[in-house]
């Protein structure tokens, strides 16, 4: 029996893309954006700076496949199609609230992500510009097929509502692991201070919806 080949070039290969991509990724998580650079991630990875060339392009090459990789907005355009049809029982509130509170805790569990989120409002990157580009096409679909049919006919902006509650989960969060102070007297580093802010998102979400 032919002893099972667990090594070679193309393994090799895919091993060292991963241990530069999460080089890559603990070099951001501690030191930010700007502790970035291919020396010190090659360095990091242990492996040659001429491999980050061979194997992505360059820096931003790298930077791209992490961010596709370690992005928290995961709702790919192939899942679209059973969000919306899960979403018909209910006109897409329980969808509404469940986006917010998945930002809400991957963006207060992950360092990387908030690395992520303060990179993208402080640099002009290309490869930044690329990634929320994609979270807003994503999104604008969700809100195309799912909520924008329910609210047509009301007083009510569904969109500009939603993007002010997005928008405070982002601050909310990045404030509350960046200054460790409470906000409007509410501890963010207590869970029972991040229970409030979620009660507070599905309090809105009713309201919405009335």
């Amino acid at each position: 029996m032919a002893r099972k080949v667990t090594d070679g070039p193309v393994r090799n290969k895919e091993r060292t893309k991963e241990n530069l991509i999460t080089a890559l990724g603990e070099i951001l998580k501690k030191d930010g954006f700007s502790g970035l650079s291919i020396s010190r991630v090659a360095e990091k990875a242990k492996v040659d700076r001429r491999l980050i060339y061979d194997y992505f392009g360059g820096l931003e090459g790298l930077v791209k496949e992490y961010l596709n990789n370690n992005d928290y907005w995961n709702i790919h355009p192939e899942e679209i199609g059973n969000i919306v049809e899960a979403s018909k029982a209910d006109t897409g509130k329980a969808l509404a609230y469940r986006v917010l509170e998945d930002q809400f805790d991957s963006l207060m569990s992950s360092e990387e992500m908030r690395r992520i989120i303060t990179w993208g409002l402080s640099e002009k990157l290309p490869v930044l510009k690329e990634l929320d580009l994609k979270r807003e096409n994503i999104g604008d679909q969700l809100l195309r097929e799912v909520f924008d049919d329910t609210f047509d006919h009301t007083d009510k902006n569904f969109r500009a509502m939603y993007a002010i509650l997005m928008g405070g989960v982002y601050y909310l969060t990045l404030h509350s692991k960046m200054q460790e102070n409470p906000f409007c007297g509410i501890d963010l580093q207590q869970p029972s201070g991040q229970e409030q802010i979620k009660k507070a998102l599905m309090q809105f979400i009713e309201l919405v919806y009335t």
